[in-house]
Formats: structure tokens, C-alpha cells, sequence
């Protein structure tokens, strides 16, 4: 992919994050929690499966 492709996607994708948490704020703060939540569980996931190799 192009370079100058790769920035346009980049400062869309910046641009619409700032739009959406200025609109709307509360499905921003939902849709943050979601995405935490999602890597806190890959995260204990890999944890689990780490402790189950070492015991």
C-alpha cells in the first residue's frame, strides 16, 4: 500500500475517533470499555495458558 494511502487511512481513522468521542461521548466510553475488557480477557487468556505450561 502507498505510502501517502497509509496516512490519509491513518489521520481518517484519528479524525473519526475525535469526531465520535465529541458526538458522542457515551457510545465512545462503551466502545473503549468493550475493547478493554476484550484485551484484559485475550490477556488472561494467555496468562491461564502460561501458568497450565509451568505447572
Amino acid at each position: 500500500m502507498p505510502v501517502f494511502v497509509k496516512k490519509v487511512l491513518l489521520w481518517g481513522g484519528v479524525a473519526f475517533l475525535f469526531y465520535f468521542m465529541a458526538f458522542r461521548p457515551d457510545g465512545a466510553a462503551q466502545m473503549f470499555k468493550a475493547i478493554g475488557a476484550g484485551l484484559m480477557a485475550m490477556f488472561q487468556g494467555l496468562g491461564d495458558f502460561m501458568t497450565s505450561l509451568m505447572t
